[in-house]
């Protein structure tokens, strides 16, 4: 069924007004491999919102619809941070049914606007306390650590940083290409982390700001998008970034970057990213099947073999080796800090720390 697809480069007006159009219901479908309920009468669309990126989504788009062929998968590709921005703004009138993909904190954040509608999955009992909100707010879909990234034909395992303290070393000053924080989930955390390691003790975060004009120091450009950041340091315009690990081992493996990663020695935050139902969304039984089918066994096999997601359930077999031999230390981590200071220190950093011309325009 191919479809309208809502892409991140159309222009606002024309993608308020594909969003806008929604018609009658379609025939009753049943989800057949997604393990989760009956769905009958599904609305002949679902518009999701994600920073999953293109790959994941088309693939998903197709799998969804193959198995519901009356309802389109419409989707918009931005970072995280951009999503809650625009469900934020678009409250009083909902365009996205799904909000899959980001940090559990920007999900809590949502929950306090009261942009969320809580829906407990069929699969609940495979989640831990811990991977979903104890009101249903969200459901977790996948672990996600944060790493040291570097180009692997410009730098050996040997020579890579093995720490991010190891990042402020004036050796890699103008080396470093970092995707602009204020847009992505992922670099907030990274960036609030480097924040909390000593504020979570002293309560100061003098210590943290210092790190990270550091590390601007040594920063050659912020990139509009992890495209184009990718795409500086497989030229070697940029030899180290930090980002997520799974679409580092993504675009090694599957896409043949000159990439790889270090765990840092100290600790890493990991996210736990997930999805949740947009509150008063136009199309909301198929809003829950696109739920249900996303975190099904089946799908959690296909995002961990083919993009290698970390599952949240606990009932998947047969897991990559790497999945199960990769050694994690995870960063102790008050994620409720985060939630209430997380935008006041990434505002701080974008007034007072930034480099203003190595912000990159798309």
């Amino acid at each position: 069924m191919g479809g309208k697809k809502v892409m991140a480069c159309a222009a606002g007006a024309a993608v308020s007004l594909s969003l806008l159009l929604s018609g009658c219901m379609a025939a009753d479908q049943t989800e057949k491999a997604s393990g989760g309920k009956v769905s009958k009468n599904l609305e002949e669309k679902v518009v999701i919102y994600s920073p999953h990126g293109k790959d994941i989504l088309q693939e998903f788009e197709q799998k969804f619809e193959k198995e519901n062929p009356n309802v389109d998968v419409e989707w918009l590709d931005i970072g995280s941070q951009e999503v809650l921005d625009r469900v934020r703004s678009e409250k009083k009138n909902p365009q996205a049914d799904v909000w899959w993909g980001a940090p559990s904190v920007m999900f809590n954040q949502a929950k306090g606007e009261a942009l969320l509608e809580p829906y407990k999955p069929t699969y609940a009992k495979a989640l831990k306390d811990e991977f979903h909100d104890k009101d249903w707010a969200w459901s977790g879909t996948s672990q996600t650590p944060e790493v040291i990234m570097y180009n692997n034909k410009k730098l050996s395992k040997k020579e890579a940083p093995k720490d991010w303290d190891e990042l402020l070393d004036p050796k890699w000053k103008d080396k470093v290409v970092i995707r602009y924080p204020l847009a992505s989930g992922t670099m907030r955390t990274i960036f609030s982390a480097m924040i909390y390691r000593d504020y979570k003790d002293s309560k100061d975060t003098k210590p943290g700001y210092e790190w990270l004009e550091k590390l601007d120091a040594n920063t050659k450009e912020y990139s509009a998008n992890p495209e184009i950041m990718y795409s500086k340091i497989a030229k070697g315009e940029g030899t180290v970034s930090v980002w997520a690990m799974p679409d580092v081992v993504m675009l090694k493996e599957e896409k043949n970057y000159p990439f790889d990663f270090v765990i840092p020695e100290s600790g890493t935050p990991v996210l736990t990213e997930g999805i949740a139902l947009v509150k008063n969304a136009k199309h909301p039984k198929a809003a829950k099947a696109f739920y249900e089918f996303v975190n099904s066994k089946e799908a959690n096999k296909t995002l961990a073999e083919k993009h290698y997601r970390i599952p949240t359930r606990t009932d998947i077999d047969e897991l990559p080796k790497w999945i199960e031999e990769t050694k994690i230390k995870p960063m102790d981590i008050d994620w409720k800090v985060f939630e209430q200071k997380s935008n006041e220190w990434m505002e701080y950093w974008d007034n007072n720390i930034k480099s203003k011309e190595k912000e990159q325009k798309e």
